[in-house]
């Protein structure tokens, strides 16, 4: 298709669909239709777009999904109305931070089926983004700064090379839906619970080995699990340690530190290495008080249906943390140690 071929009534179009019309370059004709708002080239051969696309400032929805791009334009980032980005089954290898820094009302991002390996720190640009999808590539790590996307509402991760997950997502609050199966996370962080809207998981294919604290508290609807390296409630005989002073040394700062007026309290500020590495602590389900190193792995079985009010009969591990073995004895016999092997 040449500009030529493009009649002249789109000139006051809004939309254009030129969707599956064989097309290797974009018809030059296209910048001059200033109040298009839509644009649809996917299913054709592109391979790089036309500066002169800059001029379309109304552009809201741009569909350029299975093409043959190996780059993300860099005119997208005089695009600063865009809504919808679409980019997937392309050949994309990496997504410039200066592209991403300039599309601040961004609300759907998808770069499915690419050959991405890192997404840029200036994600935390897109604050109005609520769907970002993922899928397919070759990420081995999500930047901390997703963090920064408040309104996201469904996350895709699935089919990459994630290890772990930054603890900083749980500061999307607003998610529903987040999939990231067929990765390589054997943990999700503590701290789950803070995605108290989240509807729909799925962790299937990974190498899981139980769910963190709290989890049964998420007021899931569907949960996909399958895949995992999950424990299994296998009683086992076992030694107990004896507590380091270190541990206690840790927990007693952290008593202290809760504390208004006490010495530890006012001096931590002028500690920041410390103060940094102490807010990582956690509760212990038991006494409640806070404590630094996880000494003992535990775990208890959780119904999906009766804890849960989920369909499946299934059980689940979720994980429990306590603060010392004298907690974990007195906590009764629905909770169990994990061994190592």
């Amino acid at each position: 298709m040449t500009e030529s071929m493009i009649p002249v009534s789109y000139g006051r179009s809004t939309s254009l669909n030129l969707t599956s019309k064989k097309l290797k370059v974009v018809p030059a004709g296209i910048s001059g239709i200033a109040n298009l708002s839509v644009l649809l080239l996917n299913n054709n051969s592109i391979d790089r777009l036309p500066a002169e696309l800059r001029a379309l400032r109304c552009l809201a929805e741009l569909n350029l999904g299975n093409n043959a791009l190996k780059e993300v334009p860099a005119v997208l980032g005089h695009l600063e109305s865009l809504k919808k980005l679409y980019l997937f089954s392309n050949q994309i290898k990496a997504v410039p931070p200066d592209v991403i820094d300039s599309l601040p009302n961004l609300v759907v991002l998808n770069l499915n089926h690419n050959q991405i390996q890192r997404l840029p720190p200036e994600i935390k640009s897109l604050s109005l983004l609520r769907h970002l999808s993922v899928l397919g590539n070759k990420l081995e790590e999500v930047p901390v700064e997703l963090g920064h996307l408040t309104n996201l509402t469904e996350l895709n991760l699935t089919y990459n090379n994630l290890r772990w997950l930054p603890q900083q997502l749980y500061q999307c609050k607003e998610l529903t839906k987040l999939h990231v199966a067929r990765n390589k996370l054997s943990s999700l962080p503590e701290g789950i619970g803070a995605l108290s809207k989240l509807q729909i998981l799925d962790v299937a294919g990974n190498k899981l080995s139980m769910f963190p604290a709290e989890f049964h508290l998420l007021p899931l609807k569907e949960l996909y699990y399958e895949g995992n390296m999950f424990v299994r409630c296998e009683p086992m005989s076992s030694e107990q340690d004896v507590e380091v002073l270190t541990l206690k040394a840790a927990r007693f700062v952290l008593q202290e530190d809760r504390k208004r007026f006490s010495l530890v309290h006012r001096m931590l500020p002028h500690y920041p290495t410390l103060t940094a590495l102490l807010a990582n602590f956690s509760c212990c389900v038991l006494c409640l008080k806070p404590f630094l190193f996880t000494w003992l792995e535990c775990v208890h079985f959780i119904s999906l249906k009766k804890d849960m009010k989920m369909k499946s009969l299934q059980t689940i591990p979720v994980r429990v943390l306590f603060c010392s073995f004298k907690c974990f004895n007195m906590a009764g016999d629905s909770y169990y140690a994990v061994a190592s092997r």
